[in-house]
Order: C-alpha cells, then structure tokens, then sequence
C-alpha cells in the first residue's frame, strides 16, 4: 500500500468500527460520502486489500506495443545513442515517424541502460530579467569548439541573440577575430536593423588594452577597436561583459548548440563551413525560432533602419596614412599610387582614411570624397627605390632655354635690403 492508501485505511477503519461518522470521514479524507461508504463495504468484505487502488498492476489501454518499443530502442542504438530523450523524440518524429512522447522514452531509454539521468550542480547567481522589447539587447560570442567532429575543416560559431525573444542568427566561420564578428553585425544589421545594444565580451577584437591616440584623445574618446569604433558610428551601444556568467543567455545557447547542432550535422553527413551554412540558413535557425523562441514582453520593435548608413565605409579596418610628396600613400607594406586627377591644392601632406572592406577591396577617402588610386608594382617600387629616382608624380618639367637660375636678379628685392646697425648711437645728434 501506498502512504495515501494506509493513511485511508486509518479512517476508514475507524468508521467501520463506529468511532467516526461518515461525514468527518468524508471531510478528512476530501471525498464523498458515498465513495466513504463504499470504501466501508470493501474493507469490509476485503479487509486491508479492499482499499489497495483496482487498476495496480494491471496493463494500461494506452500502453504502446512492445514491437514500437523495440523498433524505437533499435533506432535510438543505430542513429541516438547519446542524445538526450527530449532530442532523440523530436529526431524520431520527425525523420523516422515514431511517434513517442519524451518521459516515456526516457524510462525506455534507462530501463536499456541507454540513458543515464545527469545531476547538474546548482550554483548561485542573480537572476536578471529579460529586457521588454525585441531588439533592445542582444548578445553576442565566438564558440571554438570541434563542430564537425573531427569530420572535416576546424571551424568556429559566432552567434548573435536577441535578449527578449532568444531569436537567433548564428554563422560559421574560418577563425574568430575582426572580419568574422564585422561580418556576423552586418548579417544581422540587414536582417533586422539596428539593435539598441550589443552585449558582448572584452575579447581583444571588441576592446583594447591601448591608450588613445591623439586623435582620439582631442575627439574626446578613450581608445577604440575597429568593432567598437563601427558600433559607436552605427549608434549601437557596445556593453562589455565582466564574465562568462554575466551573459549568461548566449552561454547557455552554445551548450545547447553543441548538443542539438553537432549531432543535427552528424545525421546530414555536413564537415564544411560552406554546408554548415547552408544548413543553418535553410533549416536549423527557423527551427529554433519555432521550438525555442519567446515572444517579448513589449510588442513593441526596438529595432532602427539601416537608412543614411554606409555599411560598407562603416564596416571596414580604417586607418590614417599621410600622402607623400609625390602622392602615394604606404599601407600595409604596399605602395598606393593617387590618379593626378584627383590632385588638388591641399593633398600633398594631407592625412586621408584608408578603408579596407569586409571583401578586402581598399578605399581612400579625403574631404568626404573617395580617390581614384592604383597600386604600384612591388618590382617597379624596389627599382625605384634602388635608383633613386622615385616612384610617384613628379612636378612638369622646366621649359628648353628657360632653367630656372638660383642667382637672384639685379633688382631683386633682396638686393636693396636695409641692415639695421647695432653700434651704440650719439646722443647728441637726437637733441
């Protein structure tokens, strides 16, 4: 008997033996009055078995066959053995139609010793709400961890979460660093806007150790990333996290990702960057947003258009260079040549913003305008540099009988200079 079932027998013994009424019988135990009579009967014609519940040990109506069993355990072994119950029933409804709900095979699972229930640590940490409104906070981290299994290509998972409704964006890539994440911000910027915030770690693509430069100092700003530097122009407030645990959402959203997404990636047979992609865009991420989105607090969208932004200018590795005296610009160990037509008072000297794109195409820009420039070639540059003779454009020549003489001219006013005299003077020629 069960603890319910002997604490029954107690009173209804007692109302068998005439110590209590029927109706305090009923009160205490929270039935009827008849279904007190009736246990009365049975414990009286039965004794103590007579209150043992009828359908104990006998076989349920809505008991699956034993041959469903057998199909379903023999596929988990082939294609599940270390999923978890809750993914391997999805998987199983919805590429082999076995239809089992996720409790009953978990009993199944550990009754074949196929499945082991995990205790999980508990550990203390505030808990902070989520945020209202769709596109006000979203988190954002590179997960490197063996996303093909040793299959294929090593590949990292930059993904991208929006904090109210766990809506998710989330892309394979070569290696984690400036490029990848810009690359990530701006799939998300076309997809959905511009969010409020990103909240995201100090990893050193995102903030620097640097002090500022003097042009940063005179702006006001302390030093900038690349990535920092694009959010702040696209006016998206970049939040440093503290620890791991501090954005906590898109922590707990890679543990997902390595369970369902690697073992999703074994079953199609996926090991490249190019595939993985594909296969997040076409399937994976709409199935996410079905079975683990949430819809906001606030119906409200935080989001802001992309209108009056040069994502491509914006989204690019900027750097200052000064233009040389016959007008080429050194960037990164190449030299630039700027198309005469493009001369004007004022460049020679001049600081101009060298912007390299996302696609690695480079741009120069001066005053608000972009330069017509031309690459020099390296084995023309070392030549030059070996002769002495330069590389860029020079000044036009002086017309023939018409060199220009270093003597000054007769008349030249430096001729007729005045020498001021520093003998001390007479007095007394001042009186």
């Amino acid at each position: 008997m069960t603890k319910r079932e002997r604490d029954r027998l107690v009173v209804i013994r007692q109302v068998f033996e005439g110590k209590l009424s029927q109706r305090l019988a009923a009160g205490q135990l929270r039935i009827s009055e008849r279904q007190v009579r009736r246990s009365v009967r049975r414990y009286g014609k039965e004794g103590d078995h007579g209150l043992v519940h009828r359908l104990r040990g006998r076989r349920s109506n809505r008991r699956l066959s034993e041959e469903l069993k057998g199909r379903v355990l023999a596929r988990v072994r082939e294609s599940y053995r270390d999923f978890g119950p809750t993914l391997a029933a999805e998987f199983l409804l919805r590429r082999d139609r076995l239809e089992v709900s996720r409790e009953t095979l978990r009993g199944w699972m550990s009754e074949a010793g196929i499945w082991q229930a995990r205790r999980e640590r508990v550990r203390h940490r505030q808990w902070r709400p989520r945020r209202e409104c769709y596109g006000e906070l979203v988190q954002m981290d590179t997960s490197i961890h063996d996303w093909f299994e040793g299959r294929g290509e090593k590949a990292v998972l930059i993904a991208m979460v929006d904090d109210a409704t766990s809506r998710l964006e989330a892309r394979f890539y070569r290696e984690d660093g400036t490029r990848p994440n810009m690359d990530m911000i701006r799939r998300y910027l076309r997809r959905h806007g511009r969010p409020l915030a990103i909240y995201a770690d100090k990893a050193s693509h995102f903030k620097t150790t640097r002090k500022a430069d003097i042009e940063e100092a005179l702006a006001g700003r302390t030093a900038e990333t690349q990535v920092e530097r694009a959010l702040r122009e696209l006016g998206i407030r970049y939040i440093a996290a503290n620890s791991p645990q501090a954005k906590g959402r898109v922590e707990r959203l890679f543990k997902t990702l390595q369970d369902r997404l690697i073992k999703s990636m074994r079953l199609d047979g996926i090991s490249s960057i190019a595939a993985a992609n594909e296969y997040l865009d076409k399937e994976f991420i709409s199935q996410w947003g079905k079975d683990f989105s949430v819809p906001a607090a606030r119906s409200a969208d935080a989001h802001r258009r992309l209108g009056g932004y040069d994502l491509r200018g914006i989204l690019s590795a900027k750097t200052t260079r000064t233009v040389m005296s016959d007008y080429t610009v050194r960037h990164e160990g190449r030299l630039y040549q700027i198309d005469r037509s493009e001369i004007s008072r004022g460049l020679r000297g001049a600081k101009l913003m060298v912007e390299e794109d996302l696609e690695g195409v480079l741009r120069m820009k001066w005053r608000g305008r972009y330069l017509k420039i031309s690459q020099v070639a390296k084995v023309a540059w070392l030549e030059a540099r070996t002769s002495g003779a330069g590389v860029g454009l020079r000044p036009p020549p002086a017309p023939e009988g018409k060199e220009k003489s270093r003597i000054p001219a007769p008349d030249h006013p430096w001729r007729n200079r005045t020498f001021l005299s520093c003998a001390k003077p007479d007095i007394s020629t001042l009186r």
